[in-house]
Order: structure tokens, then sequence, then C-alpha cells
């Protein structure tokens, strides 16, 4: 297999794309692929101010990576989720994102969630619902939540995920199956601002995950290589099996989903009136944006763990 750009031998064959790159002409491509997916979605403005959410993944610290080769200053924003269930994941991850920010000398906030809350998402977990063990609605209701807290209380303007395809694919056909319109309307590339809601964007939603692993391995970016140890068995690696399956029969399938779904979102399928992730409440008791009123999903959370302290 040889280079389409230079005849030496090819590092990755990129199917859907029917092309295959060494090692210089993939770096090339990744970085400038994801340059014309900020361009073509807007998502960098003059004067933004760029928090990106990392979590000592592949996906979040090469996004970082190629945000620092565009020229953008982009500081990073880690939280400790306290989860280890014997592996030690949270500190293995804050450990790698800690020598990534040493060795680019860039500046990294830390979120320690059992000094800011009193404990893990685990323990929070487990006390409201001592009969499950996976706590990954949990997980994410408190990412959501404190990303964009830190990302505001910091003066930050956009904050950048680390979302690629296979990740955006999985969550289109979970929610298509249950259609579930409200979560429909509010998945796309780009979240805009609003009230206290910072605007996130997902500059990788256009980059198959096999390809932002080639990017980290081939510019020898450190990443914990273990998935979180409460993912096994969950609907959404299941739904990546099957989308898998289906992509190895027919490459590009994966991206010709999402992007037809994007683009009948912008044609008025689906059309979500100035890209509102929420209704206009806001909760009485941290003030972050939420679709219902009174307390956000958030605060109710801590509620509950501190009356089944009590009991």
């Amino acid at each position: 297999m040889k280079c389409r750009k230079c005849g030496s031998a090819a590092v990755i064959n990129l199917r859907q794309h029917r092309l295959s790159l060494c090692k210089e002409h993939f770096n090339d491509w990744f970085i400038q692929h994801c340059a014309s997916t900020i361009k073509k979605f807007d998502m960098i403005k003059p004067g933004d101010r760029i928090l990106v959410a990392v979590s000592g993944g592949k996906d979040s610290l090469g996004l970082w990576d190629v945000l620092l080769k565009l020229g953008y200053k982009a500081d990073g924003l880690i939280i400790n989720l306290g989860i280890d269930a014997g592996s030690e994941y949270s500190a293995r991850s804050l450990e790698i994102t800690c020598k990534f920010c040493g060795e680019n000398g860039q500046n990294l906030h830390v979120l320690d969630i059992q000094k800011e809350y009193g404990g893990s998402v685990s323990h929070f977990f487990t006390r409201a619902h001592p009969d499950d063990q996976k706590p990954c609605s949990t997980c994410g209701l408190v990412k959501r939540h404190e990303l964009n807290r830190v990302a505001k209380d910091n003066g930050y303007t956009t904050l950048a995920t680390g979302h690629n395809l296979d990740d955006e694919a999985a969550v289109l056909f979970s929610n298509s199956l249950s259609w579930n319109t409200s979560q429909l309307l509010r998945q796309d590339p780009v979240m805009e601002e609003y009230g206290q809601f910072v605007r996130r964007i997902k500059p990788l939603v256009q980059f198959y995950e096999r390809e932002t692993t080639a990017y980290a391995i081939l510019n020898g970016i450190e990443y914990i290589e273990e998935e979180c140890p409460f993912s096994t068995g969950s609907k959404t690696n299941y739904h990546k099996t099957i989308l898998n399956k289906m992509e190895n029969e027919q490459p590009g399938l994966k991206y010709q989903f999402y992007r037809s779904f994007i683009e009948k979102k912008k044609t008025g399928l689906l059309k979500i009136s100035e890209n509102r992730p929420y209704e206009e409440h806001y909760c009485q008791i941290c003030g972050q944006p939420t679709s219902s009123e009174g307390k956000c999903a958030f605060c109710r959370m801590l509620e509950g763990m501190d009356q089944a302290v009590s009991r």
C-alpha cells in the first residue's frame, strides 16, 4: 500500500475516502481536515477564548494538539471524576493530561469532584441508586454541568470537546431508534451560546475514531488506552458495534448517516429555532440553564445524595 500523495509506504488506508497516506501526508490531511471543519461550521470566531475539555484520551488530547498547531490559543480543563473500580482510571487520566500539558507549556484547569462536592461520581450514584452499578448517566450529568460552569466562571467563550464521528453516529442512532426529538434537536457540531450556556464546538466531528487514534499514535501523544471501567456493556458501545459492522460492509456509512442528518436539519427537517439547547429556565440554586423550572438535574442529584446520607 503506497501513499497517494508521494508514493512512499502508507501508514493508513482511509477506505471511505479511497485514500492511502504516509505519516507526513496523513498528518497534513488530518490538520487541514480539522481546519476545514472549523471553517465549514464557523466554530471559532476572532477573539474567542477557547477551553478544551480533556480526559486523557486520544480524542481530546489530539484535538488540543491540533488546535495548537493551527495557531489557536486554547487552555485545557480536566475533571477528576474519582473513577477507579480497581483500575485507578481517573488518576491515570489526570497524570497523562498533566504530562501533555507540561510538555506543551499549556494552561490546565483541574477540577476535583471529590474536593469540590465531597464524593466521586461513583459515590454520588451509588448513594442515590444503591442497586445499580453503572453511573454513566450521572457521569454525563456531572461533566455537562461542571464543564459549562468552569468555562463560564473563567470567562471562556467557547468550549471544545473531542467527540468524533463514531461518538456522534452512535448517539444519533440511539436517539433515532427512540425518536427522541428533544435530543435530536440538540445534536449539532456547534451549540451556540445561550444565556448562561457557553458555546460548544466539536472540531473532530468529521473524523472516524480510527483516524483520531492514528493521529495520536503517529504524533507520539500518550493517552489512556483503557476505556472507563463502567463502560463495558453500555448502550453506546452496543450501538457502535452495530454501526461498525455496517461500516465494514459499506465504507463511509457512518459519515453519510451523520452528514445527511445535519444537512436535513439545515433544510427544515427537525429544524431548531436559534439552535437553543434549553428552554428559558435557570436553576434557582446554581443559575445554570435547565430544561425545567426550579432546580437543575445536577442540584437535584446533590440534594438526593444528601438525603440518602441522612437516612
